[in-house]
């Protein structure tokens, strides 16, 4: 089949772009695949795409961010949109040029307004498939009416954890629409693991408020004052940066604690250390989660909606803690850097489970639901699958009874039962 992807902008860089080149890279062994960029605003991508996935730009802001469509806002793209002021009468137009005359089997919008312009502009020939990289409840009020509005013209609406795939099947009413749980991948590791020796613990992501670093930088503060020789490292880049530098010497933690600006791709500097770490307090998926497992490090998290506890198993894997409690994180911190065969034990356990999540595991749930979805429309049927279809869904796509049971996908089936009786 040919699948199409509608991106905002791949020339940049960020959780939704690498996932989508990952899924279609991974797609593309069997398939032929494209990434539609509405954005361009450099000459080359940051993530350099497998040759055989095409790219092609819509909008191409290095010549025409003054053009006189570009001037007018948006009629198509929804204004409760987060990026609404980056979309305009130019790329409404172009977005439903490119919808008309595609030639794909499928096409995948990729956020919320792009999913909109695929609901409300793609012809009847093209499957529509939605995807949902952050969560209901992140969506304001107004956003969540649009979406409600225009999610019933598309044929399979996937969100990135069973626990997002509940609440929309519960609240949003999408009668038709195939509602589905599909994580993200991460591709499989190059490197050796991390044998879980070094002395460090690494966190990575975007230095904002939702990922707590001040917290985390806290919580270390015990660490190193029982154990000096351990140090933590946190990439990213961000507004916090000043005033986590500010923080880290305040502390006396400057020989400790380094912000080490942004990497990519992250797999060497995971290896180096022993234990990953996150402490958001909103975590939509957890790709950071799962980079870190793959190389073999258990990872101590907040256990903040949504995904983690989909990720992690609870004293297998890596370790769950309260939002927001710098004692327990500490805590849990200290439990791993004191007991070295356990956390050996749990590093080895972490890249095991996280295999889940490698590209093969989900390009295969990614293809049985658009196979079945394809399938569906030629017979004249709904895509759309009851809530009590999870669990066979889940283990049909791969995922162990063990898995389902330990993770908060489990907790979400057993509701659903308990809603049944």
């Amino acid at each position: 089949m040919k699948i199409s992807f509608l991106l905002h902008n791949a020339y940049g860089i960020g959780g939704t772009i690498t996932t989508t080149f990952n899924l279609a890279q991974a797609l593309a062994e069997r398939h032929d695949v494209e990434i539609v960029s509405v954005l361009r605003h450099r000459k080359r991508p940051q993530i350099t795409p497998d040759p055989r996935v095409s790219l092609r730009p819509l909008v191409d802001l290095r010549q025409e961010k003054d053009h006189t469509s570009h001037r007018t806002p948006a009629k198509v793209f929804p204004s409760a949109e987060y990026r609404y002021r980056q979309y305009s009468r130019l790329t409404d137009e172009r977005i439903a040029e490119c919808l008309a005359d595609t030639d794909a089997d499928v096409v995948i919008g990729t956020r919320p307004g792009l999913n909109v312009h695929l609901a409300l502009q793609a012809p009847d020939r093209v499957l529509r498939v939605g995807q949902e990289h952050l969560t209901l409840d992140n969506h304001p009020a107004p956003l969540r009416t649009a979406l409600r509005r225009a999610y019933r013209r598309l044929d399979v609406l996937t969100t990135v954890t069973e626990a997002d795939a509940s609440d929309y099947r519960r609240r949003m009413h999408l009668p038709g629409v195939r509602v589905a749980a599909l994580p993200n991948s991460v591709p499989d590791p190059v490197l050796p693991p991390a044998d879980g020796q070094a002395k460090m613990i690494v966190a990575a992501g975007r230095l904002v408020p939702v990922k707590r670093y001040d917290l985390l930088i806290q919580a270390f503060a015990r660490v190193a004052s029982e154990y000096p020789d351990w140090h933590l490292r946190i990439y990213g880049a961000g507004e916090q940066r000043d005033a986590l530098r500010a923080r880290i010497e305040r502390l006396g933690l400057s020989n400790n604690a380094f912000l080490m600006g942004p990497a990519a791709p992250m797999e060497a500097e995971w290896v180096k250390a022993s234990i990953g770490v996150s402490t958001s307090s909103f975590e939509p998926f957890g790709m950071t989660i799962v980079e870190a497992m793959r190389c073999g490090l258990p990872v101590v998290s907040t256990d903040c909606p949504y995904g983690p506890a989909e990720i992690i198993e609870d004293g297998v894997d890596g370790r769950l803690v309260p939002v927001g409690d710098r004692d327990r994180l500490g805590s849990a911190l200290l439990e791993l850097v004191r007991d070295d065969e356990r956390r050996r034990a749990m590093g080895r356990a972490a890249a095991e489970n996280a295999r889940r999540f490698a590209p093969r595991s989900v390009v295969a749930q990614a293809e049985r639901l658009l196979e079945d979805a394809l399938a569906a429309r030629s017979a004249g049927r709904s895509a759309a699958v009851a809530p009590r279809d999870v669990r066979q869904n889940l283990v049909s796509h791969g995922f162990a009874a063990r898995d389902i049971a330990h993770t908060a996908t489990g907790r979400v089936l057993r509701t659903l039962r308990r809603g049944q009786r």
